[in-house]
């Protein structure tokens, strides 16, 4: 992924763009573009899967460009919510099981 977030940075960069990637804002468009995937199965489960992972790759890419805006390591905080997850969601209480945490 190191490429792809030195694309995404670099992209930004040239378009002077930012001046307008606040965190509100870029909370918002990651809102904005979840929206967009999840009307992909708004009607039915017969969908795109061409236009599932533009918009896909639109969420992830502003998760991207928010995550460089705050100054964070993506990787890192992904795999320190990881482990938050797991003393959750331990594996002998969670598996084959969809309850939330505090129901398991």
């Amino acid at each position: 992924m190191e490429k792809a977030i030195q694309e995404i940075i670099e992209f930004n960069n040239e378009r002077d763009w930012n001046q307008f990637h606040t965190p509100e804002n870029l909370a918002k468009s990651i809102a904005i573009e979840a929206g967009e995937l999840l009307e992909c199965f708004q009607w039915n489960n017969d969908y795109d899967k061409e236009a599932v992972c533009e918009e896909l790759a639109d969420v992830v890419n502003y998760c991207i460009v928010m995550a460089n805006s705050l100054d964070v390591d993506l990787e890192e905080i992904v795999l320190k919510k990881l482990e938050k997850n797991r003393q959750k969601y331990p594996v002998e209480k969670a598996k084959g099981n969809s309850k939330k945490y505090n129901e398991l």
